[in-house]
């Protein structure tokens, strides 16, 4: 009796393991496409083709589910929503693909975002009346200090094609994620996951289709690189990482989720530097390593991390 129980438990695990770690590669891929994306366009084409489809294909599915008798979302929820996917999305994905597009490596870029959980739950927690550890403090300067040591070498190293300025970029970015998880939590926002995220992805494709037609970069290459570019980034980086993100939520929880997320500048530097030839030197393996300790170090911190907004 006890295998039969046994069995479905194990392959239950077994199932999970392979979606997580599924997740943490459809995650990663988004540093991966923004970078394909930046060889064939500007970062406006790149990001207006990327959120004009998924706005209508979110927009037809959260339709199709009000048809079926789903509650449309209060018109304060979706005001808080569309100031949520400015700052996680509009914002965020803005400086991602700036920095990516000035030559910050992959790895790089996804390391800075993979400290954010540790900065929001150590600086953002007492603002929303969560007390931090000291073991919290210490993750956040260790996670800090990782991302400084492979900043500061990646920019220094000869083949770097990047301004030093452009690795202040990711921080804005993470500044951003952390600005729309204050608002998040503050709001205490109740509205489903797709509803939320057509809400991010159409105000998204809306600020991006404006800066692209200001700035006369609107219409997309004809080459076929920049559309499979664009189809990784919807069905990987997004429908991918976003849908496993939610689904692995509601099976294992939250906290066990975000700390998946300390995997992604790993992976992403390993990707990066077989795809791309981007260095992945010794100081880079350090300071990927410092971030995992800070990681392990802080305990259940990435809680606060989450942002209902998030998106690749």
């Amino acid at each position: 009796m006890s295998k039969r129980i046994g069995i479905p438990g194990a392959l239950r695990a077994w199932s999970t393991s392979v979606l997580a770690a599924s997740f943490v590669l459809c995650w990663s891929s988004g540093f991966v496409g923004a970078k394909l994306g930046a060889a064939e366009a500007p970062v406006t084409t790149i990001l207006m083709w990327r959120f004009v489809p998924l706005a209508v294909l979110l927009l037809a599915a959260v339709l199709t589910r009000l048809r079926r008798g789903s509650a449309l979302p209060s018109g304060g929820d979706v005001a808080r929503h569309v100031l949520i996917g400015l700052l996680s999305q509009s914002g965020y994905l803005l400086t991602v693909y700036w920095a990516i597009g000035l030559g910050v490596s992959t790895g790089t870029t996804a390391l800075i975002d993979g400290v954010q959980p540790l900065v929001a739950a150590a600086l953002v927690g007492p603002l929303l009346g969560v007390a931090v550890a000291g073991r919290q403090w210490a993750g956040l300067v260790l996670g800090l200090v990782g991302a400084i040591l492979v900043s500061w070498t990646d920019a220094s190293l000869p083949a770097s094609q990047a301004p030093r300025w452009a690795y202040l970029i990711p921080f804005i970015g993470m500044l951003s994620l952390i600005a729309s998880t204050i608002l998040e939590r503050r709001a205490n926002v109740l509205t489903p996951p797709l509803q939320a995220l057509a809400i991010h992805c159409t105000i998204s494709a809306i600020v991006f289709t404006v800066l692209a037609v200001a700035t006369r970069t609107a219409t997309p290459p004809s080459s076929l690189s920049f559309w499979i570019a664009m189809a990784w980034l919807i069905l990987l980086a997004t429908f991918g990482g976003y849908g496993l993100y939610w689904f692995l939520v509601q099976r294992i929880g939250v906290t066990p989720v975000n700390s998946l997320m300390f995997f992604i500048a790993p992976v992403t530097s390993i990707w990066g530097a077989v795809m791309f030839g981007e260095p992945l030197t010794p100081v880079t393996v350090v300071g990927l390593t410092l971030a995992l300790i800070a990681a392990r170090i802080a305990g259940s911190t990435p809680r606060l991390g989450r942002s209902s907004g998030r998106s690749r």
